[in-house]
């Protein structure tokens, strides 16, 4: 894990999950060198932000007969959905969750945003609804919903209340848009208050500098909200 501690007094912490194949520290150091229209960084504009990054373990692929760091084996990012029966989260949701309860106990849950990128966005949003407890925003890049199906089942009354952001870019070439839409979707039907923004370019990851501009904004809204 990553853990990359605030420049000025503590009083939020973000959460952030790396995506399939890729390690905590590899995502913390590409994600904070992202920068906003003004050119500052996101550790620049959020100075009390206590700056998270879980590392995935290694779990066997069976479609490629190797171990890789990813948060559950899939088979496929062309269709996100093929052989989902296989797919185990239990574990990766449980992990994701125990940080999530371990931060909460420094900074009160309604200071914590949870959010992740890729196939850590898809285990992230999956942690956050089974949440017994409120966080105060999630944001998701590039992502989707797995196994949608069993949403209702799973969907704790105060994850409903958790602000979201997502972001995804047209010329994304691993997840394709129609996932993240699909992802938007599934959490408004349930009730989620949902932020949607689609940019034209960007690839699989964060668009520069309009989609830092965003997050930034939604960022600041749920930290207007909370009680610091």
């Amino acid at each position: 894990m990553q853990a990359l501690p605030p420049t000025s007094t503590h009083t939020h912490t973000i959460i952030l999950l790396h995506g399939r194949d890729s390690t905590a520290k590899e995502f913390a150091a590409e994600f904070l060198e992202s920068q906003a229209s003004d050119g500052r960084h996101l550790q620049d504009i959020f100075p009390g932000v206590r700056w998270v990054f879980p590392t995935a373990p290694l779990v066997p692929s069976k479609r490629f007969g190797c171990e890789m760091s990813q948060w559950f084996d899939m088979w496929s990012t062309e269709d996100v959905h093929e052989r989902e029966g296989e797919q185990d989260l239990e574990g990766a949701i449980a992990r994701v969750q125990e940080v999530v309860a371990r931060e909460a106990r420094a900074v009160r849950s309604g200071n914590v945003v949870v959010g992740g990128i890729s196939q850590g966005c898809a285990v992230g949003i999956h942690a956050l609804l089974g949440l017994e407890m409120g966080v105060g925003g999630f944001v998701g890049l590039c992502g989707w919903l797995p196994q949608p199906d069993s949403l209702g089942s799973v969907v704790k009354a105060e994850a409903v209340k958790t602000p979201v952001f997502l972001g995804h870019c047209e010329d994304d070439e691993v997840i394709g848009v129609r996932f993240g839409e699909e992802l938007r979707d599934c959490l408004r039907n349930v009730g989620m208050v949902v932020e949607w923004e689609l940019y034209e370019d960007g690839g699989h990851w964060l668009n520069e500098p309009k989609g830092v501009d965003d997050l930034v904004v939604f960022l600041n809204s749920v930290f207007e909200r909370s009680v610091t």
